[in-house]
């Protein structure tokens, strides 16, 4: 309990709790429960009270998507419904709260079985993403929506204003493409890959977007999808643009 008790974490967080059990509970995995119990048991405790964080990471799925969709509907008044779900989706899943738990090293304070210590579980992608959901439940739970809010946009939803919202909004860029064909009566998309460089581990992937046998627009990264995100994301602003100087939109 050192870690926890000296409140480092806590300052990580910008969030001192009221009930530093449920912080406890948050960063303990499955993996410690049989040791936990075992050592309750042998001092006289209660085993049966040593619970793991996998009901709170179920409670802080749900407040991750309640608070993820009340941001984007403050933020972005003029998306619709689509754009809107398919943020939320990539504002609030593993990859994104695996980057905030790292930031803020929630690894070193898990509660881990010897087993899953002698694996590497503090750095676990998953691990880590799970306890962060269970720490926001935890959050939530010590004193409500407002303090999780407000931990939640520190953390996370600050850096997705970045931009105007276009970091959060990257993923969304084929999608917004394929609608606004629809809406000309175009087919879909036509996604090219037409180069990539080596060496492997600085490999840059070329990819072309066309319709109709036009082409829109290219764009370049390091993965396929994301060179057809930026693709996608220039050939929205010509086709948008062009609506603009034809008086179209």
């Amino acid at each position: 309990m050192t870690q926890l008790e000296d409140g480092e974490l806590q300052e990580r967080l910008g969030y001192r709790f009221r009930d530093a059990r449920l912080l406890e509970k948050a960063l303990t995995h499955s993996s410690a429960i049989p040791e936990l119990r075992a050592a309750a048991e042998s001092s006289g405790g209660k085993p049966g009270e040593i619970e793991d964080n996998e009901r709170l990471e179920f409670l802080g799925d749900a407040v991750l998507d309640l608070l993820a969709s009340e941001h984007l509907l403050s933020n972005f008044p003029s998306w619709s419904e689509g754009q809107l779900s398919r943020s939320r989706a990539y504002l609030v899943n593993a990859q994104a709260l695996e980057i905030v738990a790292r930031k803020i090293g929630i690894g070193e304070f898990l509660r881990l079985g010897r087993g899953e210590e002698k694996t590497g579980g503090r750095e676990k992608a998953a691990i880590i993403a799970d306890a962060m959901e269970a720490v926001i439940a935890a959050i939530y739970l010590d004193a409500g929506l407002e303090a999780a809010r407000n931990v939640l946009q520190r953390l996370l939803f600050d850096s997705a204003l970045e931009l105007g919202g276009l970091r959060i909004a990257e993923s969304d860029r084929k999608s917004a493409l394929q609608e606004l064909l629809q809406g000309k009566g175009r087919p879909p998309a036509d996604y090219r890959l037409v180069g990539e460089t080596v060496p492997d581990h600085q490999k840059r992937f070329y990819g072309e977007v066309w319709s109709v046998g036009e082409f829109l627009a290219s764009g370049e990264g390091s993965t396929k999808k994301e060179a057809e995100q930026r693709a996608a994301r220039l050939a929205l602003q010509r086709l948008r643009d062009a609506e603009v100087s034809t008086g179209t939109e």
